[in-house]
C-alpha cells in the first residue's frame, strides 16, 4: 500500500529515546520545557484534570464507541450483517474527529502526495470534489448507472485502475471513495459490488475510504446491505459521526475507523498518529459527552426513520394521483433524500426559479450532483410532513405550468 510522502515518520531522536527509556526504568522526569497548563494548576474552572492529549481521540469516549459499535450500534443487533468482523471493535482502531469532511482531508493527507488522485461517485455530493482540490488531489470520477436502482460500473473502475498503472501520464489512484448509501442516489453498495471492489483495491494497492453516515437511514433497500466499517480485504477507512446518527449537525464528533490487512493497518496507524498529531485531538470537553450522547442515537435515529419513511409513502401517493403522471422518484434504498424525475424538456433551473419566484421554494437540480442527464431534481425527506407536501404539491404545479408554456 502506497502512503503519502508528506507524513514524516522518521524513527525517533537519541533524546525521545533516553525519555522513552526513563519512563520505562520508572524514573520521573522533570519537564523544563512542560507548557501544558493543566500540569501547574492553571486549568479554567469546571475543566478538571490534566490534559494528556492522545491523538486519535480521549481513550474512554473511544471505549464507549467501540463498545457501542461492537453491540450493533443503533440496533443494537451484535449479529447484524453490518458486523464483518466477530472481535466486535477495537477502540484503538478508532480516530475522533470533529467531522467526516475533517476525515476526509486527513485520509487525503496520508494516502496521496500531489497530484495523485481518488475515485469518486458521479452522481454524487461534490463536498469530495472540493476537499480534493484543496489538498491539491485529482477527484477522478466512476459512474452509478440507473436501470430500475444504482449500480456501480464496476467496469469503469477497472479501467480506470488499469489505466492508473499501465499510463505513466495518468494521476495514481490511491484510493477509491464509496458512499453506503449514496447521497443523492440513496444506493447501498451491493454484495457482490463489494466482493469485486475489494478484489480490485487489493490487486491494485488502492484504499477504500467509505462513508457511511446515512447507512442506518434505510428507506426501500435491497437485502444484504452491510457495513464497509472491518472489511478486513483490503485496507479499508469507515467513516462515521453523530451529524447524522444523532440528526444534529452542530454535534461535531466523527469518527475514522481503520481495518484491513494486518502490516498495512499498522503502517496507516503510525501515519495517521503523525497527522492526528499535528492537528491535536478533538476536544475532551466535547469527548466526555461522547457516552450521554451515544445513549441518545438510537432514539434519535428512529425519529428520522419515522419521518422520512412517512414523507416517502406520500410522495408516492401523491406521485401515483398526479393526472398528468410525467413526475417520477427514483429508488432510493437508504438516506435522507431523494431523485424526483420529471420530463428533459423542462429545464433544472428553469423549475427551480420558477419555485422560487411563484411558489417561494427552492431545491437542488440534478447537476449540482454531476446527473448524466437533465430533468432531475434533489429533495429531502426531512421535513415536517405539512411543508414536505406543500413543496412537492409547489414542483407538480411548477412542472405542469412548465410544460404548458
Amino acid at each position: 500500500m502506497h502512503f503519502s510522502h508528506r507524513v514524516d515518520v522518521s524513527r525517533p531522536n537519541a533524546i525521545s529515546l533516553a525519555e522513552l527509556q526513563a519512563r520505562r526504568d520508572g524514573v520521573t522526569l522533570t519537564k523544563l520545557n512542560d507548557s501544558n497548563p493543566t500540569r501547574h494548576g492553571l486549568a479554567p474552572a469546571g475543566v478538571p484534570g490534566v490534559y494528556e492529549a492522545n491523538p486519535r481521540g480521549q481513550s474512554a469516549a473511544r471505549r464507549a464507541l467501540a463498545e457501542f459499535l461492537s453491540s450493533g450500534g443503533v440496533d443494537g443487533d451484535a449479529d447484524a450483517p453490518s458486523m464483518t468482523d466477530a472481535d466486535g471493535v477495537d477502540p484503538d482502531h478508532l480516530y475522533l474527529l470533529s467531522s467526516t469532511s475533517e476525515a476526509y482531508s486527513w485520509l487525503m493527507k496520508l494516502l496521496c502526495d500531489p497530484g495523485d488522485a481518488v475515485l469518486a461517485p458521479k452522481p454524487g455530493y461534490p463536498l469530495i470534489e472540493s476537499i480534493a482540490r484543496l489538498e491539491n488531489v485529482e477527484a477522478v470520477e466512476y459512474s452509478q448507472i440507473y436501470d430500475g436502482s444504482w449500480m456501480i460500473d464496476i467496469a469503469e473502475i477497472e479501467g480506470l485502475l488499469d489505466e492508473s498503472e499501465a499510463d505513466a501520464s495518468a494521476p495514481n489512484i490511491r484510493a477509491l471513495v464509496l458512499i453506503n448509501p449514496n447521497n443523492p442516489t440513496g444506493s447501498y453498495v451491493k454484495p457482490d459490488e463489494r466482493r469485486r471492489l475489494v478484489e480490485l483495491c487489493a490487486r491494485h494497492d488502492v484504499a477504500i475510504i467509505a462513508d457511511e453516515v446515512f447507512y442506518d437511514y434505510a428507506l426501500e433497500p435491497f437485502g444484504g446491505n452491510a457495513r464497509l466499517a472491518g472489511e478486513r480485504g483490503v485496507l479499508t477507512f469507515a467513516l462515521d459521526g453523530f451529524s447524522k446518527m444523532l440528526a444534529a449537525p452542530h454535534a461535531k464528533v466523527g469518527w475514522i475507523r481503520v481495518s484491513g490487512p494486518d502490516a498495512d493497518v499498522a503502517e496507516a496507524m503510525a501515519r495517521l498518529d503523525v497527522i492526528a498529531d499535528d492537528f491535536l485531538p478533538m476536544s475532551d470537553i466535547i469527548a466526555d459527552r461522547v457516552p450521554e450522547l451515544l445513549a441518545d442515537a438510537a432514539s434519535q435515529t428512529n425519529r428520522v426513520r419515522e419521518r422520512t419513511r412517512a414523507n416517502l409513502t406520500m410522495l408516492h401517493a401523491m406521485l401515483d394521483a398526479d393526472d398528468l403522471g410525467v413526475v417520477s422518484v427514483l429508488r432510493a434504498e437508504g438516506g435522507w433524500n431523494v431523485l424526483l424525475r420529471f420530463p428533459s424538456s423542462v429545464d433544472e433551473s428553469e423549475l427551480v426559479l420558477s419555485l422560487i419566484r411563484d411558489h417561494h421554494a427552492t431545491a437542488q437540480p440534478g447537476f449540482f450532483f454531476d446527473m448524466t442527464a437533465n430533468g432531475y431534481l434533489a429533495v429531502s425527506l426531512l421535513p415536517e410532513p405539512q411543508v414536505f407536501e406543500e413543496g412537492i404539491r409547489a414542483v407538480l404545479s411548477a412542472v405542469r405550468q412548465m410544460l404548458s408554456d
